[in-house]
């Protein structure tokens, strides 16, 4: 595996290998050196088009936690805005030393392009491209749900039998769309609910069941319910009428909550918009994994980082 590029890549052989490493970067992230040598005289750099905090601290932690250089590209005062093209851009950083590039940009398929076009030689990570995927979150997501519901019997296993609702802002989320293709890889099923101005036209192809209202989704117990941030910045027009009628028909609150079983757990990728789609007793509850996603998401790209490097060799 040169690049990581998008869920679709993955067999189900290759994504449990990744959340198993992840397992034993958990492990050397609670030691009390928690440092590997493994990227020791390589550079991680971080590539960001779009802005970011939760994504580029947590592959700056990650590159850092293996021992790598880690060089952070925004685009603020630098040559894009003289209009550098960024073919050139990725060219010039490889030219400094780069081994991976972490690239977030605001177009779908970007990070494709630069793979399949060879425009580098270092590995490509994407970290989110327009509406189109962002893998490592999915990665994270899984992981994080194979640690709450398969508890410390977890390495080795897939996710076959659980039951995944992601609500919300489908439309415009890369998160929805690479854990839609990385759960069903792992065994899960797959529920939709959102809606359907907040539905894409390809929704067809995703072999995921769609329903019309959260609370249908919510009658069926599921074990997991990740919720979706509304990409405001992303709508160009009223995508439903107010945002008082969108938490009150698809905003996970304190009464969804209840008639969920006590074992099901709620997700958020971040940032949240408290009181849209979910509410602060959701976020802040026993149930709840947003920390601890944002915790995963470290181990995680450590174990990302860690597998494209011993690919490499």
């Amino acid at each position: 595996m040169k690049h990581l590029i998008s869920t679709r890549d993955f067999t189900t052989d290759t994504a449990i290998a990744i959340l198993d490493t992840a397992i034993d970067m958990v492990d050397v992230r609670s030691r009390d050196v928690k440092k590997l040598p493994t990227l020791r005289g390589k550079t991680v750099a971080n590539v960001f088009f779009e802005d970011s905090t939760r994504t580029r601290l947590s592959f700056e932690a990650a590159a850092l936690a293996l021992s790598a250089d880690v060089t952070t590209f925004t685009t603020q005062g630098s040559s894009v805005s003289k209009g550098e093209s960024l073919k050139d851009t990725l060219q010039t950083l490889e030219a400094m030393g780069a081994d991976f590039i972490v690239l977030r940009h605001s177009h779908s398929g970007v990070a494709t392009t630069v793979a399949n076009n060879n425009w580098v030689d270092a590995h490509i990570i994407n970290a989110g491209d327009g509406t189109h995927e962002h893998p490592t979150q999915a990665l994270l997501d899984a992981f994080t749900i194979r640690s709450r519901l398969r508890g410390d019997d977890a390495r080795g296993k897939d996710l076959a039998g659980i039951s995944v609702v992601i609500v919300g802002d489908i439309l415009h989320s890369r998160v929805a769309r690479s854990n839609a293709l990385l759960l069903k890889t792992l065994g899960a099923t797959v529920t939709l609910a959102a809606p359907r101005t907040l539905l894409p036209r390809e929704i067809e192809g995703w072999d995921a069941t769609v329903v019309s209202t959260l609370d249908e989704a919510i009658e069926t117990k599921p074990d997991v319910v990740m919720t979706l941030r509304v990409q405001k910045e992303r709508m160009t027009s009223g995508f439903f009428p107010s945002e008082s009628e969108f938490s009150a028909l698809w905003g996970m609150n304190h009464s969804r909550l209840s008639r969920l079983p006590s074992t099901s757990i709620v997700m958020h990728p971040g940032p949240m918009n408290r009181g849209l789609e979910i509410s602060g007793s959701v976020a802040d509850s026993p149930q709840s994994t947003v920390t601890e996603q944002v915790a995963n998401g470290v181990a995680l790209r450590m174990a990302v980082l860690y597998t494209l490097m011993g690919d490499s060799r």
